[in-house]
């Protein structure tokens, strides 16, 4: 269990966990009836501060990235920041957190944080249905992003990354290029555009390029969050019935 990096950056995401049970958004969507999404897409300009949620201690951070999409949301949909506390945060992880007998590392699976997250709420907010979304479909991607605000992604993270200001592939899947030499680790998606995405992760915003995604990315998901539609009405114009309708019954 890969989950810690330097004093300033540890890890936490586990290896993704199949379920049958996952719904796929591909396979729920109907492409010819959704709106086309922008070229750019921002949730991030409205948050002055990502807390680190000791993501700097321990590897929580799939919880840490909950929260973040907290932030995200709320920015958006309610006009206004709601931070998610740090205790709040690192009381989801103890309910899901899995702890490696051999060397006492901490980490999670991306699918009980949501799960949990769906049940039992974290810091108050609770979400609806998820989806899986195709990490190799840009358009799903870009699209389910500008509709739900935000993705809930896994990374795969390469050694050379920790080197890199601007995520990006180098090249070589060998080596320090290997897709998790680094280790495994969960974030959010808030931006992209036709350069590639911005996550939040250590209390901080980081840019990563469309090859970097196409290597590293295993997993990503969508969320229906009240946060974000908690007006009835998303930011980008569709209003919560028919983004229901569009998106075609996801629930889980």
């Amino acid at each position: 269990m890969a989950t810690t990096t330097s004093a300033v950056q540890r890890l936490g995401k586990l290896p993704v966990r199949t379920d049958v049970r996952t719904l796929s958004l591909g396979r729920y969507v109907d492409g010819a009836r959704l709106p086309r999404p922008p070229d750019a897409f921002d949730e991030a300009s409205d948050v002055p501060e990502w807390p680190m949620y000791a993501n700097d201690r321990i590897g929580d951070c799939t919880t840490a990235a909950a929260g973040h999409m907290i932030e995200a949301w709320t920015a958006a949909g309610r006009g206004g920041v709601v931070e998610v506390s740090e205790h709040d945060v690192l009381d989801a992880f103890d309910h899901v957190k899995v702890v490696d007998p051999a060397t006492g590392e901490e980490g999670a699976i991306e699918l009980d944080v949501l799960r949990y997250w769906r049940s039992a709420s974290i810091g108050g907010h609770r979400i609806g249905a998820y989806a899986r979304v195709s990490v190799y479909n840009h358009a799903l991607v870009q699209t389910a992003a500008w509709l739900f605000g935000g993705l809930y992604i896994g990374l795969q993270l390469p050694l050379t990354a920790q080197e890199q200001d601007v995520w990006d592939f180098t090249g070589s899947l060998t080596g320090p290029g290997r897709p998790g030499t680094w280790g495994g680790h969960s974030v959010d998606v808030v931006r992209y555009d036709a350069r590639g995405l911005t996550v939040v992760t250590w209390g901080r915003l980081q840019q990563l390029t469309w090859s970097f995604w196409d290597r590293y990315c295993d997993e990503a998901y969508c969320i229906l969050s009240e946060d974000f539609l908690e007006k009835g009405s998303a930011p980008n114009g569709f209003d919560l019935a028919a983004l229901e309708a569009d998106l075609t019954l996801v629930t889980a």
